[in-house]
């Protein structure tokens, strides 16, 4: 096999890890934000309430099943 060829396929294994890896940083600064905005109200203490703890938990379990739904569909139509 050619070296060149070689580090070429290196080379774009690589760029898609780091695209995966952006795709997965981008993924975790929305979901932060959106249910960092709808589950906490008031100034965050030194703990999470019961509450905004429960609410973070289900909006993080619905924002993932979302995209992992919307991803579905995405590749069917490819």
């Amino acid at each position: 096999m050619d070296p060149s060829a070689l580090k070429s396929a290196e080379l774009e294994q690589l760029l898609n890890q780091e695209k995966e890896r952006a795709m997965v940083n981008e993924v975790v600064a929305k979901l932060t934000s959106s249910c960092w905005d709808k589950c906490v109200t008031g100034t965050p203490g030194s703990k999470f309430s019961s509450s905004e703890s429960n609410c973070l938990s289900y909006c993080a379990q619905r924002y993932m099943e979302l995209s992992m739904i919307i991803m579905k569909r995405f590749q069917s139509m490819h």
